[in-house]
């Protein structure tokens, strides 16, 4: 089985826990207009295969299970290819490679279920608390992207990762609605707060992209201190602020 694929970091620190083999998957339908990889959009041209992955994997393995970590699967949107995410996964849980999924969760719930079986653990990027503001960062609303944030939440660990855009989702009133949404799903989950940059505006370029976010300055330590501090207020846990 194939798939399309962007790149492969086999060091990664950031995309789950311990040291972490991280496969990006090409190809994604949501559009963000602050994406700083808008190049993992189009499904390319670039294969590789379940065997292939196990076998880059095995070079590297010592590390990552010496530091608990394992297989991160990200995009693009990783679940737009759920066969092969779920064949990878399954093949990983008969190694003993822990497996996280790097998803926006806008996909069908079937291709959900199709991986659900086999994850470990789930990184889950939320762009904003309101279907009004999906449609204003995205080219949807949050509908099934909530109903598949509460379908994995129910049945694997999830961490929620919230981007920090000055001026379009980090008022008091859009962190407050992010923490009842939280509140609202079947079990505790915590956030990582991320602050917006604008480091991908030069892709967008190269690709003949317009950049709708120019005026829009980068977030920094007081915007995320700022959101910390209200979401910590609701008895949302914050896992850091990066």
């Amino acid at each position: 089985m194939k798939a399309t694929y962007h790149s492969v970091e086999t060091f990664g620190t950031v995309d789950g826990q311990g040291i972490r083999y991280v496969l990006f998957l090409s190809g994604c339908g949501l559009g963000c207009i602050f994406c700083h990889n808008p190049d993992t959009w189009a499904a390319g041209d670039k294969t590789i295969t379940v065997e292939e992955v196990l076998a880059d994997i095995s070079k590297y393995r010592r590390f990552y299970d010496a530091s608990g970590g394992g297989l991160t699967v990200s995009g693009g949107e990783p679940l737009l290819q759920a066969d092969f995410v779920a064949a990878l996964f399954k093949a990983c849980r008969e190694l003993g490679i822990h497996t996280t999924l790097d998803t926006a969760g806008y996909a069908s719930p079937e291709s959900v279920e199709k991986v659900l079986p086999y994850t470990d653990a789930v990184l889950f990027s939320i762009k904003a608390p309101t279907a009004e503001q999906y449609r204003l960062l995205t080219v949807a609303d949050n509908a099934v992207i909530l109903g598949n944030l509460h379908r994995l939440a129910a049945r694997v660990p999830v961490t929620l990762r919230y981007v920090i855009i000055p001026g379009l989702n980090h008022t008091i009133s859009d962190l407050n609605q992010l923490a009842i949404l939280i509140k609202a799903l079947p079990r505790p989950v915590p956030v990582e707060l991320l602050a917006y940059h604008s480091m991908g505006r030069e892709k967008w370029s190269q690709l003949g992209l317009d950049y709708q976010l120019k005026d829009v300055p980068d977030a920094g330590r007081k915007e995320l201190a700022a959101a910390r501090r209200i979401l910590e207020l609701q008895g949302i846990q914050v896992l850091s602020t990066n």
